[in-house]
């Protein structure tokens, strides 16, 4: 494992959109947010592919790709974040010269969604750890929910040293109007409850080195160059747990992935799969498969344990995520918690 230094005051932060960028709207919202990393003492460099929206991108992908790879290869860069995810990622992965981005400093990646995609490859091909965690959009003083709140606190977690994230009170399928209130914060609606779906039968936790993200982007990198889990099985002793979250699949789409996820042997694979809350809702139609039964009839019957609606993704609250660090989940007492060792 390739731990990035831990941040810290002075630490200098890089923004670069890697695929959607922000609108006129967001600017004030993106203001408050440097303003926020620049209170903790972070030093902040802007990107010239964060401002504008055509075709689902900032920018085309040479020109996005050109600025990642300028950060990357950058020793006096500590961390690189877009301000959030979107659409087309992927397409930058052929582009990066990874070769040349191993013999430069290790740095953060961070945020969830379309990020997923880059964060994940950095550490499959690299060893790199990266990060799936709130966007650095949602990272506004004024959001006090906890998991949210703390996702810098964690990132200056000395390496070698461990902390914990306990399942949030509450959760929100909706996301605060940040076009209009450039100080909005996630407030929960319901009542947050980590479910098994598969239990451990020889424990009530589940541990592994994490890997994971957006079920969407990632379905298309299982056991390509960008994703390897069955090398990455094979690298750590400790075996992988992969989490996932969904975002825009229907359930038939997800009976597909699944299928898709068993000819490849991903879960040949892995110790156990997390995920997320669903984001996409249901059909009204009684006769459409629903998610659960999704879940229930494709995934009950693999021999790994699968824990489900856990705070992973599109729903809000995020849990920080480190991947390639130590991890152990369990549900205790009700309770959702995770403990990670960068080791």
């Amino acid at each position: 494992m390739i731990y990035p230094e831990p941040l810290r005051p002075g630490s200098r932060i890089a923004i670069t959109a890697f695929s959607t960028g922000i609108e006129p709207c967001h600017e004030r919202r993106f203001a408050e947010i440097v303003r926020t990393l620049q209170e903790r003492g972070y030093d902040v460099i802007v990107g010239d592919c964060l401002k504008g929206q055509r075709k689902h991108v900032s920018a085309p992908k040479e020109v996005r790709a050109e600025e990642l790879m300028r950060f990357l290869t950058d020793d006096r860069i500590d961390a690189i974040a877009p301000p959030w995810g979107g659409e087309l990622a992927m397409e930058l992965l052929p582009l990066l010269d990874f070769k040349r981005i191993a013999q430069s400093k290790p740095k953060w990646l961070f945020g969830f969604s379309d990020v997923s995609t880059l964060s994940v490859a950095i550490h499959s091909i690299l060893g790199w750890a990266s990060v799936h965690s709130s966007n650095l959009m949602d990272l506004i003083s004024t959001n006090t929910a906890p998991l949210i709140a703390n996702t810098l606190n964690y990132l200056e977690t000395p390496i070698g040293g461990v902390f914990e994230q306990y399942s949030s009170d509450k959760y929100t399928m909706t996301w605060p109007k940040i076009d209009r209130d450039p100080l909005a914060f996630v407030v929960g609606e319901s009542p947050t409850q980590w479910r098994w779906l598969n239990k451990s039968k020889s424990d009530e936790f589940i541990s592994g080195r994490l890997i994971g993200g957006c079920w969407d982007t990632l379905i298309h990198l299982f056991e390509t160059s960008f994703l390897s889990l069955s090398t990455l099985s094979a690298t750590y002793e400790e075996g992988v747990l992969l989490y996932l979250e969904n975002v825009e699949m229907s359930p038939c789409d997800l009976v597909r992935a699944i299928h898709s996820m068993q000819f490849r042997g991903v879960f040949d694979h892995i110790n156990g799969l997390i995920l997320g809350r669903n984001f996409r809702a249901d059909s009204d139609n009684d006769s459409d498969l629903t998610y659960l039964e999704v879940l229930n009839e494709h995934l009950a019957n693999k021999n790994i344990p699968v824990m489900y609606d856990v705070d992973i993704g599109h729903a809000p609250p995020n849990l920080t995520l480190i991947n390639g660090s130590v991890a152990r989940l369990g549900i205790v007492d009700g309770r959702g918690t995770i403990t990670q060792w960068l080791v």
